[in-house]
């Protein structure tokens, strides 16, 4: 570090933000761009004109139970109520991906980051199940709080106008309400949790390992405990040191990046921990940064900071902004305290200031649907069913889990919550199996490869398995043992007129 670097970032001054801005504003182009890339490649075949679950049904019905398209806009807010064609929807996930690497490469403003905002609040407002993931509204209350932390105009990644404090502050308390709510929703549920044997499942039974869960799994048992008191330190412990003075906001804001970090290598949890990463470096000022990052960058931001010019009108909406979401947070702080707290859930329609958490149960148990297709005749008991392999969520026995987040794939993911219900309470799974028994490209496309690319299969059937961890170095080569628990949904052919007539009722067959 040079004398330079400590006379502006030193503990004698007032902490700045330059570098946390800069880093802050990077992360978040980063996430950004893997949530508009995963709208690029599935958007189509989840919520297009012949999608699982079609867009334009959506707004029909929202409209309907509201009274008009005006309501459902006001309601939920969305591009797509003046037009959802696949053309308009792969437009706008082309459109965020494209301003994200914007973002990524250095370069934000307010407006760029406002398009940014509202592009994926269309997404998620129209997205259905397939959106309905806490961490898709964390997005956007992160991604409006970026609005304001940025010049109006200026896109240089070091602007003459120094970060308002009052919006580090907001990310403060977004990451308060992260972590908290995660903590006493967990706190809340499951006695695994408040026993700590909850790690000896977790590995095994999360939505989609990664390579190293299973590792994580066979630890002793003993350390799996520690990482549940590391987890409540975490959770309930480091939030309130948030807006301790300096040395605590340090210390809260390693744990959390830490605890984030673990949770990373230790499955695929889409981009939820990256996204969580993003308001706890609002607890790092640039005298924290400046040691940990390229002295070039530092010494830019050094610059910047020299030849600043505070910005009166910045400030003020800074303040506003800090009205507002004081004003909203009123009821999600009283749900943070509720012995009926709720997890992932918005109070308001443009989701500003939310209610999370995580995890507040955790099966002991894995059980995954696999849909499995035959062109034999099933009459007499000894047809040969061939499985579609799902791109990760476990399928065949010596099947490994590759690492893809950030990256989510919406289908697994649906499928590991469907396993723990019927094809009923996912009427779109009956959807899915008739465009398997059509070939359909876009359905194909959610799965590792086509089993019956000649030919549509006859008959499709979805069996339940019960899948455990295999023990490493098994002579079988096996990453799993499964055990086959029954039928989830009936044998099925694409002429069942049963099928048809509910196709037909919900709108995906014409």
């Amino acid at each position: 570090m040079d004398s330079a670097s400590n006379t502006v970032f030193g503990h004698s001054n007032a902490p700045t933000y330059w570098l946390t801005r800069f880093v802050i504003l990077r992360l978040l182009g980063v996430v950004y761009a893997v949530a508009f890339l995963v709208g690029v490649n599935q958007i189509i075949p989840l919520i297009g004109e012949n999608g699982l679950t079609p867009v334009g049904g959506y707004l029909k019905y929202i409209s309907n139970v509201l009274g008009s398209a005006g309501a459902g806009f006001l309601r939920q807010p969305s591009l797509f109520w003046f037009g959802h064609s696949d053309a308009m929807l792969l437009a706008v996930a082309w459109i965020g991906l494209i301003l994200s690497l914007i973002v990524v490469a250095g370069y934000a403003n307010g407006p760029l980051m406002g398009v940014l905002w509202f592009l994926y609040l269309s997404i998620v407002h129209v997205g259905q199940d397939w959106y309905g993931y806490g961490w898709e509204i964390q997005l956007t209350e992160t991604g409006f709080l970026a609005i304001f932390l940025c010049p109006l105009l200026d896109l240089r990644p070091f602007p003459k106008r120094p970060p308002p404090f009052p919006i580090i502050v907001l990310f403060r308390w977004l990451i308060f309400r992260i972590m908290l709510g995660s903590g006493l929703i967990k706190l809340r549920g499951d006695e695994t949790w408040r026993n700590g044997t909850v790690l000896f499942y977790h590995f095994q039974t999360q939505p989609i390992p990664g390579p190293l869960s299973r590792w994580f799994h066979f630890l002793p048992r003993f350390m799996l405990k520690m990482g549940v008191w590391f987890n409540w330190l975490a959770e309930l412990v480091a939030p309130w040191l948030v807006f301790w003075p300096r040395l605590g906001r340090h210390i809260a804001g390693a744990i959390i990046v830490l605890f984030q970090v673990m949770l990373i290598l230790s499955g695929n949890l889409a981009f939820l921990n990256w996204l969580t990463i993003i308001p706890a470096l609002a607890c790092f000022d640039d005298g924290f940064l400046a040691k940990l990052l390229p002295s070039g960058l530092v010494r830019r931001s050094i610059q910047a900071a020299d030849d600043a010019e505070p910005s009166k009108p910045m400030l003020t909406t800074a303040w506003v902004v800090t009205g507002i979401v004081a004003l909203l947070s009123i009821q999600p702080a009283l749900n943070l305290f509720s012995s009926n707290q709720v997890m992932n859930g918005s109070y308001d329609p443009l989701e500003l200031v939310n209610t999370y958490g995580a995890f507040g149960s955790v099966g002991q148990e894995r059980t995954n649907v696999v849909f499995e297709g035959t062109t034999d005749d099933t009459t007499g008991g000894h047809a040969r069913w061939k499985p579609y392999v799902y791109k990760y969520l476990p399928t065949l026995p010596e099947q490994s889990p590759p690492q893809i987040a950030p990256y989510q794939p919406h289908l697994d993911w649906q499928m590991w919550f469907a396993a723990m219900g019927t094809a009923e309470q996912y009427p779109w799974t009956y959807n899915l199996v008739y465009k398997l028994m059509h070939n359909d490209p876009d359905a194909l496309s959610l799965f590792a490869g086509n089993p019956f690319p000649g030919r549509p299969p006859r008959f499709i059937r979805a069996t339940l398995y019960r899948y455990s961890f295999a023990k490493p170095g098994n002579p079988q080569g096996l990453y799993w043992t499964r055990e086959e628990l029954g039928p989830w949904m009936p044998v099925l052919s694409a002429n069942d007129a049963q099928l048809l007539r509910f196709l037909q009722s919900q709108g995906w067959l014409k």
